[in-house]
């Protein structure tokens, strides 16, 4: 009988060890996966940072286009750019 009750303790305990495997097995696939999200997150705030810079740069350049047409306008005294007051 206990060579009965050992072989069932072993066999039960075989079916553990492969359920923990396969439970490993899937940890470690979760954690390549996540790892991978992360480099990919990564990747999509870096080019969200260029697509803002150069959001930024083109919002310098109209400013700058801007000044040099006001400009202009206040020296061939055109559109509606303010006027300096004569005094």
């Amino acid at each position: 009988m206990t060579d009965n009750v050992e072989s069932l303790l072993l066999e039960h305990l075989k079916q553990f060890q492969g359920g923990l495997a396969r439970i490993e097995r899937k940890q470690d696939e979760a954690v390549t996966r996540l790892g991978r999200l992360e480099v990919a997150m990564a990747g999509l705030r870096r080019d969200v940072a260029h697509a803002e810079e150069g959001a930024a740069e083109g919002g310098v350049r109209v400013d700058r286009l801007a000044e040099r047409i006001e400009r202009i306008e206040r020296r061939l005294d055109l559109g509606d750019a303010p006027r300096p007051s004569a005094r």
